[in-house]
């Protein structure tokens, strides 16, 4: 009798279906971590259009702007950005000149020029060109209180932070041109705010986009803040004028006030590599992928800073990419036509809604629209 009932559940359970997959069923590997093919086919089309981009210091802010590059232009095997953390933007342009796998990478304008100028280095103009110009990096000058002005440095132990860094290049320039000689350290930036607060050092130099954790976290009444940086005449040539406000500092700028400091201009660059070649059709493609999806880092989650680029802006004393100055033509007649289509959708708007005819007077029904325009350009959404 047991046997029979054994034998009939059995059955029964047989012919009920599976209501769900099992373990195994139900999850899958992602394709691109499966099995695809001999090891020389894969090796090839990993490394067929992936892009080495130096970026900087692993908290900068100059990193955050290639990582989001790489999350936003990735497209598997067809581009694939490797974001390089570097010793900084100074040594970038030296990655870019001279180290295997880097074809882009982000530096500053001082950089440039002090490899130009000062190094010599040959046909610089030629093998480094840019995409486009990136935020603005502003010098930070974090000092203890009884430091009140940057000439109370003088002769005075002050970090750069670590040499290759953009800090440790715009800062020396910038206490030279000021006059002020100090007594130069070149740690890492988080040992030297230890030094700092244990009064070790008197100042530390950080050039980053504002703002920047490292300093909105120091608190009020930390026996820190930030000096101002005075902009003069012998600045001109790399760099512009900058702030500081409450809003983004609380614990360092006090409340309702400012404190001056000098911009230093960023650029996306590239290495120009000869046409027709392997390494210039990662560029090229690259720098498609940017101008293709520039939409898309305008938008969250991507650092707001990005809305602040205007991608067909120039950099004075610096070639464009060929490439980049092609796409920035095409965003101009793009962006234009954009523009006139509205125009005339607006047009024919006002036609309909004031019942005039354009068989009329041209310039004067011109006139009508342009002030119908204004007129509703002005009335609260």
């Amino acid at each position: 009798m047991l046997y029979r009932v054994a034998v009939l559940a059995a059955l029964l359970l047989a012919l009920v279906p599976d209501v769900a997959p099992s373990p195994a069923r139900a999850q899958s590997i992602p394709s691109s971590l499966q099995d695809s093919g001999p090891e020389a086919i894969v090796r090839q089309r990993k490394n067929a259009w992936t892009i080495g981009v130096a970026g900087g210091l692993l908290d900068g802010s100059n990193m955050r702007f290639v990582d989001e590059l790489a999350k936003a232009l990735d497209d598997g095997d067809n581009l694939r950005i490797l974001p390089i953390v570097s010793y900084g933007a100074a040594s970038n342009l030296e990655d870019l000149l001279y180290l295997q796998g880097v074809d882009a990478a982000v530096t500053q304008a001082d950089v440039f020029e002090y490899f130009r100028v000062e190094r010599r280095t040959p046909n610089l103009a030629v093998r480094v060109n840019y995409i486009l110009s990136l935020p603005i990096s502003e010098l930070h000058i974090l000092a203890r209180e009884d430091i009140r002005t940057i000439q109370d440095l003088k002769g005075k132990k002050v970090n750069f932070g670590p040499a290759g860094s953009g800090s440790s290049l715009t800062g020396t320039i910038v206490f030279q041109r000021l006059g002020i000689p100090v007594q130069q350290v070149m740690i890492d930036q988080s040992s030297a705010l230890q030094q700092l607060r244990a009064g070790d050092v008197s100042a530390l130099v950080r050039v980053v986009t504002k703002p920047v954790d490292f300093f909105a976290k120091i608190p009020p009444g930390s026996g820190l803040h930030l000096l101002p940086v005075p902009f003069s005449k012998s600045m001109a040539d790399y760099y512009g004028i900058g702030e500081f406000t409450d809003k983004e500092y609380p614990g360092l700028v006090p409340p309702g006030r400012t404190v001056d400091t000098i911009g230093v201009p960023a650029v996306l660059a590239v290495y120009n590599w000869a046409p027709n070649t392997p390494r210039h059709a990662k560029v090229e493609r690259l720098v498609t992928r940017l101008f293709e999806n520039w939409d898309k880092l305008q938008k969250p989650p991507f650092h707001p800073k990005w809305r602040e680029i205007n991608p067909a802006a120039t950099v004075p004393g610096w070639t464009r990419f060929a490439v980049a100055d092609r796409m920035v033509q095409k965003l101009r007649a793009d962006t234009s036509a954009r523009q006139q289509k509205s125009l005339r959708n607006d047009f024919q708007e006002f036609l309909t809604s004031s019942g005039a005819s354009a068989d009329g007077d041209r310039e004067a029904l011109f006139r009508q629209f342009l002030q119908w325009q204004q007129t509703r350009s002005t009335k609260p959404q």
